[in-house]
């Protein structure tokens, strides 16, 4: 798997959505990683850098080499997971089958509650005949399921796109559109927090069902939602997000 990093301290790793990479946290890891964390960051297997996992082609089955890569980097004590979107329910399957790697969860934006049993209409690129056709349908895919705002759909949100949805080797996963999240929640015993934006296109006009779902976990603590913002609420209002994950993360765990 390949990885980067950020900073020093306390560990904190950060799981990419469906179809990216490390970058759908450009905007967030140099701000964590002032406050005083390390911030690892993997292309999840399939994904940008990183080679197809093992016999899979869905989360179930990044969990294991997500694992051995989070106790290779920062040894056997569980860290703070923070998973948006696909990360999120890898984070969540994770944390399920393997309690002792992690700490904490904080999902963002996750999928996998079954409330959505189709994919939302994207325009695809790979059928565009030039540059411009290309950059238009990533531009249009972006305001379907990413960002909510028209000016969020900036240049630098288009180029990551350009950049990471040709590298997702991950094509058959389908969990994301089941209720696996819900199923897997009452086994989780570490401490989950949730950030989702208010305005996602997967779940707008549905957010009272939402926070009813994410409290079959247990251990759950917080829902916020980001008032403005869509799927990709760490990009679109990078500063909230960031004040919010790092105030969710503070927060003491209360003993079992």
């Amino acid at each position: 798997m390949s990885w980067q990093a950020w900073g020093e301290g306390e560990p904190l790793v950060l799981l990419h959505g469906g179809s990216g990479s490390w970058t759908h946290w450009i905007r967030n890891v140099e701000v964590l990683a002032e406050a005083g964390r390390r911030v690892l960051v993997p292309d999840l297997p399939g994904f940008g850098d990183s080679a197809r996992p093992p016999g899979g082609q869905d989360a179930d089955a990044i969990v294991a080499p997500l694992s051995e890569g989070i106790r290779l980097l920062a040894g056997d004590a569980p860290v703070d997971v923070v998973g948006f979107s696909f990360g999120g329910l890898t984070g969540a399957l994770m944390a399920a089958a393997q309690p002792e790697r992690v700490k904490r969860l904080l999902i963002v934006g996750a999928p996998g509650l079954g409330l959505r049993a189709n994919r939302l209409p994207l325009v695809s690129w790979r059928q565009q005949t030039d540059a411009a056709g290309v950059d238009a349908a990533h531009r249009s895919n972006l305001a379907t399921l990413m960002l909510h705002r028209p000016e969020s759909v900036d240049d630098l949100a288009a180029a990551l796109q350009a950049a990471n949805v040709p590298r997702d080797r991950m094509h058959r996963r389908k969990l994301a559109l089941t209720d696996i999240l819900v199923r897997t929640l009452p086994a989780i015993r570490c401490r989950i927090d949730a950030i989702y934006g208010e305005q996602d296109a997967l779940y707008a006009d549905k957010l009272a069902e939402l926070e009813t779902l994410l409290r079959a976990a247990p251990t759950f603590g917080e829902l916020v939602l980001v008032a403005g913002a869509g799927h990709w609420v760490q990009y679109e209002d990078a500063e909230r997000f960031n004040r919010e994950a790092l105030r969710l993360l503070a927060t003491p765990i209360p003993k079992m």
